[in-house]
């Protein structure tokens, strides 16, 4: 079972792979910066440099990330996951994995809008289908977690790393007969902020 902090760095990594593959893998600056984003993450965390590096450190002795050292003309340390190979995920499996890393319990709706740029999926039923898949494993990496608060769909977690904010504290009460489409609302808003970290994360490694 990884930290909390495991988890957000694994998840930063997981993210950042699929969304600037051109700046992955991540210096020590630009993975602090992902893991203090205050869009995309549930809950936001405020972490220094130093917390992460100690952070990544110990997840390269428990065998799930790799240090990359400066090349020839580079001068940072760079740092990469090894997820796939640790609990053999493909790429479906894999981003949604990162998304329960960053942002705790979601609906299969939730899951669906936010993972389009890690891995589309065609309909909901197909993220469900590859939650179910990952429900079966032995051990599991994923659960479903009944309602609660009012709630109108079930959300699911993952069982790899504990979770930073329990799922009873992060759900609100009851809400209208708007809340759908407020949420859908904000996972499109959300979207568009990835986006755009994602061109500014680009412009920053080229001025590096």
């Amino acid at each position: 079972m990884l930290t909390a902090i495991e988890a957000r760095v694994l998840g930063c990594l997981i993210e950042k792979q699929a969304t600037t593959p051109d700046a992955y893998p991540l210096t020590l600056k630009a993975l602090t910066t992902a893991c203090n984003q205050t869009s995309s993450r549930d809950p936001v965390m405020s972490v220094t440099e130093r917390e992460v590096e100690t952070t990544v450190l110990a997840l390269k002795a428990l065998g799930w990330a790799r240090v990359v050292h400066p090349g020839s003309g580079e001068r940072a340390t760079k740092y990469r996951h090894v997820a796939d190979e640790v609990l053999a995920l493909d790429d479906a499996t894999r981003a949604l994995l990162g998304l329960l890393f960053l942002r705790g319990p979601q609906t299969v709706a939730e899951l669906r809008t936010r993972s389009e740029r890690m891995h589309p999926f065609a309909t909901p039923n197909e993220v469900e289908d590859v939650l179910r898949s990952m429900e079966q494993r032995d051990p599991p990496l994923v659960q479903l977690y009944e309602r609660i608060g009012g709630e109108r769909e079930r959300r699911w977690g993952q069982l790899v790393a504990d979770e930073a904010v329990p799922l009873e504290a992060r759900l609100s009460a009851p809400s209208g007969g708007g809340g759908a489409a407020r949420s859908d609302r904000i996972a499109e808003l959300e979207a568009r902020v990835d986006a755009l970290e994602a061109r500014l994360a680009k412009l920053e490694a080229l001025l590096d």
